[in-house]
């Protein structure tokens, strides 16, 4: 293992078989809940090789972390009930990436009043992402 991976903490997860955060798992990857949600039951989905970029994945990583995404909005869905999702891959520092190893976030998003949720995950650039109101 090399110096990164060790301080990395999503490969010291994925180390200990059965850690107690990790809720699934497959062959390349596992789940567990983010450490800051944003909202109830927002998680995480990671590939168990250390990896930097969606980019970088295999194949069959990419295909085994989309079985778990899709296995983990089950789980939300009948615990939590959301009215929707947003999926997200902060790829590369510029985008925002704090951890340098990839994982796909699955964030349940609800109903609220007077919460206009148009525009989604534009807006991480906040002054485009009102695209619709004419107001700029």
């Amino acid at each position: 293992m090399t110096y990164e991976q060790e301080n990395c903490p999503f490969c010291q997860i994925a180390a200990i078989n059965n850690h107690h955060r990790v809720l699934q798992n497959n062959d390349h990857g596992f789940v567990i809940r983010d450490g800051f949600p944003v909202t109830e039951g927002h998680s995480l989905i990671i590939p168990r090789r250390h990896v930097l970029s969606f980019f970088e994945l295999t194949k069959a990583e990419r295909n085994d972390l989309l079985d778990l995404l899709d296995a983990t909005k089950a789980d939300l869905d009948r615990e939590y009930g959301p009215a929707a999702y947003n999926i997200g891959i902060n790829d590369g520092p510029a985008a925002g990436q704090t951890i340098p190893h990839v994982h796909i976030h699955l964030i349940p998003r609800f109903n609220e009043a007077g919460v206009d949720p148009r525009g989604g995950v534009r807006w991480i650039v906040q002054e485009k992402a009102d695209y619709w109101s004419g107001r700029k």
